[in-house]
């Protein structure tokens, strides 16, 4: 008895500590991840949920899915606001320029003319593909999409990319019996999925 009351918590205690530390991080990633596509955002939901299959804490997959969703909402929302800033500037902005950066010419045409045909499904796909986000936020920008349209259409779409990444995370977790092989399992097949198009694009220009 003595030995079961010794070893519970120092067995929940590392658990709660744990997911104190890693939401708060996950959101703060997710949200400059938005702001900055730099980082693999996808990766790192995929890992959270990884980790969240083998707590055995309650609503830890709950917990990584309102996380990322409402920091990649929240990192959209303002991204989109800088680059209407930088729209109305008569010198523009460098979150403006860094959007268009990001955004090569023919991947902002075919945004401009799916938006133009199809309207906020676009938006909500564009998460989903990789490196559809960014051209369609400047097609939005471009169009002068107005805040509220804007969040409309994004809301449903940082909820279908959290959803997406989480479930990839849960399937490498449920696949391994270490969290660490499901991790890494679950960032090679986002990675894998994000470098698809660009790959897919070079063999066709090279035929």
């Amino acid at each position: 008895m003595l030995a079961a009351s010794a070893v519970t918590p120092a067995s929940v205690v590392p658990e709660s500590t744990q997911q104190a530390i890693g939401y708060p991080t996950l959101f703060l990633l997710v949200l400059i991840g938005a702001l900055v596509p730099v980082i693999p955002t996808g990766a790192l939901v995929s890992s959270a949920a990884v980790v969240a299959v083998h707590r055995t804490a309650p609503f830890s997959l709950a917990m990584v899915f309102v996380t990322a969703s409402l920091a990649a909402f929240l990192g959209d929302a303002a991204l989109y606001w800088l680059g209407r800033r930088g729209m109305r500037s008569k010198n523009g902005s460098r979150w403006l320029a860094a959007i268009r950066a990001r955004a090569p010419e023919d991947r902002l045409t075919q945004a401009q003319e799916k938006l133009a045909a199809h309207g906020v499904a676009v938006l909500v796909l564009s998460r989903l593909v990789p490196a559809g986000r960014i051209p369609v936020m400047l097609a939005c920008l471009m169009a002068k999409w107005p805040m509220r349209r804007f969040w409309r259409g994004n809301l449903p779409a940082c909820l279908a990319w959290a959803v997406t990444y989480q479930l990839i995370g849960i399937l490498g977790g449920s696949l391994f019996d270490e969290p660490w092989e499901g991790v890494v399992a679950a960032i090679v097949l986002t990675l894998v999925i994000s470098a698809t198009p660009s790959v897919w694009k070079r063999v066709r220009s090279a035929r």
